[in-house]
């Protein structure tokens, strides 16, 4: 069974940068694109950022807000997806969820939609103060 875990999350003052992290347990990661999402309070949930099976390949989500800022990464050794964020903003509070999915061909469409991943962390909040 996979299981995903996410940390690094925490408070944090405006400007600051944090680097989230994303374990997983199963057999299935070094062979599955890795994503990021996140959901603001009384918001949807938002697609940040992919990394394809590969490594190759990643994708950002389309939002000015977030261009630029931020990384996503991964260690196939660690079995772990990073997502460095850089200069934060009050505006990237939200709880930050990591996602795997097991599909072989992905594009920038199909790596900003939920339902094409298999499994989710639980997720770790990220507070951005002003």
């Amino acid at each position: 069974q996979v299981q995903l875990v996410e940390s690094g999350g925490g408070l944090v003052q405006a400007g600051d940068s944090l680097r989230l992290s994303c374990t997983g347990s199963g057999l299935t990661f070094a062979s599955a694109a890795m994503g990021w999402f996140r959901q603001a309070p009384g918001k949807e949930r938002d697609f940040v950022a992919t990394i394809t099976r590969s490594g190759g390949t990643t994708y950002y989500t389309e939002s000015e807000s977030v261009k630029g800022r931020f990384t996503i990464s991964r260690d196939y050794a660690e079995n772990t997806v990073y997502l460095q964020m850089n200069s934060l903003t009050p505006e990237d509070t939200a709880v930050y969820y990591c996602a795997e999915g097991l599909r072989r061909s992905w594009s920038g469409n199909i790596a900003s939609r939920g339902e094409n991943y298999d499994y989710w962390g639980q997720g770790t909040q990220v507070t951005v103060s002003q």
